[in-house]
Formats: C-alpha cells, sequence, structure tokens
C-alpha cells in the first residue's frame, strides 16, 4: 500500500510538472501598434526590449508596427527618444496562440537650464572693447547723413521705381507719342517728305513759266 501511494504521488508530481512546462513553454505572437498618448500618431522605429528572455531586443517599424515571439508573463519594455519608457507584462493565461496590444507612449518633457552666452571672456577684454567701442551718431546727424546728396543719389541709382513713378512715366510716353502723331498727321510742315514734293513743284512752276516765254 505504501509504495502504490508513492508511485500515485510521483506520478500527480510529474504530471503537474510537465502541465506547467508545457505553460512555461507556450509561445504566441504578440503585435500591436505604438502611437503617441496625446496626438495618437504612430511612433516609428521604437524599441522592444524583452526583460523575460535575456532581454531580447526588437524595432518597430515606421508605421509603429511590431510583432514578435513571447511568452505568457513576458516583461516587455517599450522606448523610443523623446518618449517615457512604458512597461507591459503579458497576460499569463492567453486562449489563443497571439496577442495584440495598442501601446500609448507618453512625450517626454525635459526641461534645461538656462544658459547666458557671454561674448567676452573676461573682463579685461569687455574693458578694453568698452573703451575702444564707436559711439553712433544722434538722431539728427542720422537723419542728416540719410538725407545728404550723395545718399540721395545712391538710393536713386538702386532703388527700383515704385507704381506711381512708372505709371506716370507711360502716361507721358503715351501723350508724347500721341501728340507726335496729331501734329505729322495735321502738320504738313513738318513732314520733311512735304517739303520736298513743294520744292519740286516750285522748281516744275518756274520751269513752265521761262518755256512760255
Amino acid at each position: 500500500m505504501k509504495y502504490s501511494l508513492t508511485i500515485i504521488l510521483l506520478l500527480f508530481v510529474a504530471t503537474a510538472f510537465a502541465q506547467s512546462e508545457t505553460k512555461s513553454n507556450k509561445l504566441v505572437q504578440f503585435s500591436g501598434i505604438i502611437t503617441d498618448a496625446d496626438s495618437n500618431i504612430v511612433v516609428p522605429y521604437v524599441t522592444i526590449t524583452n526583460l523575460s528572455v535575456k532581454e531580447q531586443k526588437y524595432a518597430a517599424n515606421y508605421q509603429g508596427y511590431y510583432s514578435f515571439i513571447a511568452h505568457p508573463g513576458d516583461t516587455v519594455v517599450f522606448s523610443a527618444v523623446g518618449f517615457t519608457s512604458k512597461t507591459l507584462i503579458l497576460p499569463r493565461e492567453i486562449a489563443e496562440h497571439k496577442y495584440t496590444a495598442m501601446v500609448k507612449l507618453k512625450s517626454e518633457v525635459v526641461y534645461l537650464q538656462a544658459v547666458r552666452v557671454n561674448p567676452w571672456a573676461t573682463v579685461e577684454e569687455f574693458n578694453k572693447d568698452f573703451l575702444s567701442m564707436k559711439v553712433a551718431d544722434d538722431d539728427m546727424a542720422i537723419a542728416k547723413r540719410n538725407v545728404s546728396p550723395k545718399a540721395l543719389r545712391g538710393m536713386i541709382a538702386t532703388l527700383p521705381r515704385d507704381g506711381q513713378e512708372i505709371s506716370n512715366g507711360n502716361y507721358r510716353y503715351n501723350f508724347d507719342r500721341m501728340v507726335n502723331t496729331n501734329m505729322r498727321q495735321t502738320n504738313p510742315l513738318l513732314n520733311p517728305f512735304a517739303w520736298g514734293r513743294l520744292m519740286q513743284t516750285i522748281f516744275s512752276g518756274d520751269k513752265l513759266r521761262s518755256e512760255d516765254r
């Protein structure tokens, strides 16, 4: 009877150990998408570390999608630059051979101390530059320099014409062309060809009068 109880106990322990061993060796396809917790925008190229399996590392693609083999109960860490790392523990009881999780990472806010940048390395350099500094002119001197003939000639030569100047120039050009056209049409004295024809007529008349005599 004692041996029978021992054999039954050994069989029970072996069965329990085999079941636990089977559960621990179960594999699941762990996949999902990683997004920003504030904007729901996908976070690309996130590093995924499985702490339960010798810290194996995986990476999500540019669309934030990840997929790899894991065990139920594994501890997985998601980390990315600019985001706070997030730890996720897979459930120990997973009915199917796949598990999906939508991971949301929180943006990490880093506050930097204010830095004051001085252009002088030492006080002696500051004193030297301060003493050799050229003091700027007052407002009256600057105004006189801006309206000097040299400054005005420089602005006339370099600055382009504005819309009003272009409009006035076009108006004067069109007006002069119209006046010249009317003068050529109404006043034959301003036409050199008309003068030529007049002189030819006078010479022809004088020639006829001389022949009649």
